[in-house]
């Protein structure tokens, strides 16, 4: 299995929740998911590489007067990154399941 960034985790869920999306509502998605903000250019970095993994596919959809007339990129998730994700979720369900509050040594937990 291909290791997976944190970012393209994150962006690859949003896909796999609401397809057809383009960078805006990914960085909206991504706000609401996380409380933080995230830049326009650094979405389409992860969606560029992610595309070229085969993850993800994008297309362009209809002209909108919003955008005098320009079309919007609209990107969703693969069936090859959906299976990636199912992957790497059972291995970190698996991982989690060695972990155990009274054998972290933490101060405060």
């Amino acid at each position: 299995m291909e290791l997976i960034g944190s970012l393209e985790e994150i962006v690859l869920m949003i896909l796999l929740n609401h397809e057809r999306s383009n960078s805006v509502d990914i960085a909206k998605h991504y706000h609401d998911a996380l409380n933080k903000h995230i830049s326009i250019p650094a979405i389409h970095v992860v969606l560029k590489r992610m595309e070229k993994k085969g993850w993800v596919k994008s297309e362009f959809g209809e002209p909108t007067a919003e955008r005098g007339g320009r079309r919007k990129r609209l990107y969703s998730a693969t069936a090859s990154a959906y299976n990636m994700m199912t992957q790497l979720n059972s291995v970190k369900s698996e991982l989690w399941k060695g972990i155990t509050k009274p054998s972290l040594r933490y101060e405060g937990l």
